[in-house]
């Protein structure tokens, strides 16, 4: 079938939407703007072969489609107008390209003859970037040729292709049109047969990976840990039992980051330590641990006393990761084997270690600790706000979506996420570790899946408060579990915390806001937690459509205090 245009910028529009449609783009986020137009007809068009979602904040819309590819694993296409609507996508940009996630950004533009002239909403968007995409180019200016159309069909496959090779993240297309914007008729004149045009478009993305490494050194080492850091893999549990694979085969233990899905999928892996942090704040235990040798897979843990201690025993280190970025930030003796944790055959014959001291000691003090984590978490009646991290992970509906905000957050997972087989599929900005987006991003990773929640702090949520106005077009459910403690309760844990002034205004800057009119003001349904029990009745069953906040109201001083006190006891009174 023969399709005729008139209008060279629909003709060009209709290209770059119907190539993305065939490589397998299945979601666009459209902000509202004028310089767009061509773009924003040519997706509506598409409908429903690639959900066109408008979203007027551009901020929100960007971390709202960061949070669509992460559920996803595939590139989302987001597309603003000229001028600052693009430079709203920055923050999110940067958390696509620290936590390679792939984003197709697609920012309109006034032709060149219109620049650097003071012509309305028009700034310099070549390369707005900076270094953070994967790759990035202006596209010509729309013309009715066929070689032309051939480039630009050409261009969106590569960007398409860059997006998610060899390492995920944001690809931009800086996209100019001229006038006419709307499908008027311009004198163009040209047939287009969509069928063979678009014929050799298919999504061919695939990986490849260099040859294995040998197992021999490791398996001679009877002192060595597995470190399963920050990770959102694609398959889960394939994930898991390729980790409990090298495991068993090297009777290594485990150290599972709070953001790891081992945490998730505990009986896949029976030397799964998730104290490690609590551990090593008691010296003689972190003495008698010191490892000669260390597998990381993935990035390393939030946890600064893991840190640490790596540092100071300097053990001969591997990462298993298939990208080609530093994953090294304490600059150790390191190889980096560039291949997925899937792709590591293991199927060498482990040696017969299980009375292996140094495991045993990893196991016993794992069970010993993790048992008075959860006697302590158990009697608690005060509203502590790191129990809350401890109650989801026993509670949650299996298979739930968790988004984990920055900041306190993520590092009470890290304390206190008790390891369980209901396969949460934690979700986490740790790219760049910001809290902006929060909101936006969570409402993205529910939307068109199963019934979600969010684990965040009040600063968190009120820093993408406009991230609200998605409900409109939001299709599933999101309860937020909101943890306010009027303030940056990180603070707390710094050093400057002993300084005042400044601290409480400069740092810890409560905002003293009434949850339940914001909420109200948003149209979203809200609730004040006033018990674990109350809390725990309400997430399991979880609603199936619309927002919620459910908010405890928690003291920031006097849990900073408890962390302060407490954290290093669990472990103090064993001695082997």
């Amino acid at each position: 079938m023969l399709f005729a245009y008139s209008n060279v910028n629909q003709l060009w529009a209709f290209v770059l939407t119907q190539t993305l449609k065939r490589l397998g783009l299945s979601c666009a986020v459209i902000c509202p703007g004028s310089r767009s137009t061509p773009l924003t007809v040519a997706f509506a068009q598409q409908v429903p072969d690639i959900e066109a979602i408008p979203i007027l904040d551009e901020r929100s819309a960007a971390f709202f489609a960061l949070g669509v590819a992460k559920a996803t694993k595939k590139p989302v296409a987001l597309i603003c107008t000229s001028g600052t609507a693009g430079a709203n996508f920055y923050p999110a940009v940067i958390e696509a390209k620290e936590s390679r996630v792939p984003l197709l950004l697609l920012t309109t533009d006034r032709p060149p003859e219109l620049r650097d002239c003071h012509s309305g909403q028009t700034i310099d968007q070549v390369k707005l970037y900076g270094n953070y995409p994967n790759w990035q180019t202006e596209l010509a200016i729309p013309s009715a040729d066929q070689e032309m159309l051939a480039y630009l069909r050409q261009t969106i496959i590569y960007a398409w292709e860059k997006a998610q090779t060899p390492t995920p993240g944001p690809v931009h297309l800086n996209i100019p049109f001229r006038d006419p914007l709307a499908p008027l008729p311009d004198g163009t004149n040209l047939q287009l047969n969509p069928e063979e045009f678009f014929a050799a478009v298919k999504n061919t993305i695939s990986t490849t990976y260099s040859p294995l490494p040998i197992l021999s050194q490791w398996q001679q080492c009877d002192r060595g840990i597995i470190i399963a850091g920050v990770a959102q893999p694609q398959n889960p549990q394939e994930y898991c039992q390729a980790i409990s694979r090298l495991s068993q085969t090297l009777q290594w233990p485990v150290l599972a980051e709070g953001l790891s899905p081992l945490r998730n999928y505990a009986n896949l892996n029976p030397y799964l330590i998730s104290t490690y942090d609590l551990i090593l704040r008691h010296q003689p235990l972190a003495q008698q641990l010191a490892p000669e040798m260390v597998i990381q897979v993935g990035d390393l843990p939030t946890s600064k006393e893991l840190r640490t201690w790596i540092t100071a025993t300097q053990p001969r280190r591997w990462i298993i990761d298939p990208t080609y970025q530093n994953l090294d930030p304490l600059h150790g003796h390191t190889i980096h084997l560039r291949v997925n944790i899937e792709d590591l055959q293991t199927e060498a014959v482990a040696q017969d270690k299980f009375t292996c001291e140094y495991l045993k000691l990893w196991c016993h003090t794992e069970a010993e600790v993790r048992a008075a984590i959860n006697q302590t978490m158990a009697t608690m009646e005060d509203l502590f706000e790191g129990k809350a991290a401890w109650l989801l992970s026993q509670i949650l509906p299996p298979n739930t979506p968790l988004f984990i905000a920055n900041s306190m957050p993520v590092r009470d997972v890290e304390f206190f996420w008790q390891p369980n087989n209901l396969e949460v599929r934690s979700h986490f900005n740790r790219g760049a570790n910001g809290i902006d987006g929060t909101l936006s991003t969570a409402l993205g990773i529910a939307h068109r899946h199963q019934s979600s929640v969010m684990l965040t702090g009040d600063l968190a949520l009120l820093h993408d408060t406009n991230g609200f106005l998605i409900r409109n077009k939001f299709v599933g459910h999101l309860t937020i579990v909101l943890i306010n403690n009027n303030g940056g309760g990180i603070f707390e844990m710094l050093p400057i915390a002993k300084f005042e002034p400044p601290f409480e205004e400069f740092f810890a800057t409560p905002q003293d806001i009434n949850f339940a009119q914001l909420c109200a003001t948003y149209n979203v349904d809200y609730e004040l937690m006033t018990s674990w029990r109350q809390l725990q009745q309400k997430l399991n069953p979880l609603p199936t459509t619309g927002i919620r906040v459910l908010e405890l109201r928690t003291n920031r001083k006097l849990d900073a205090k408890w962390r302060q006190e407490n954290l290093k006891k669990f472990a103090k009174h064993l001695s082997y």
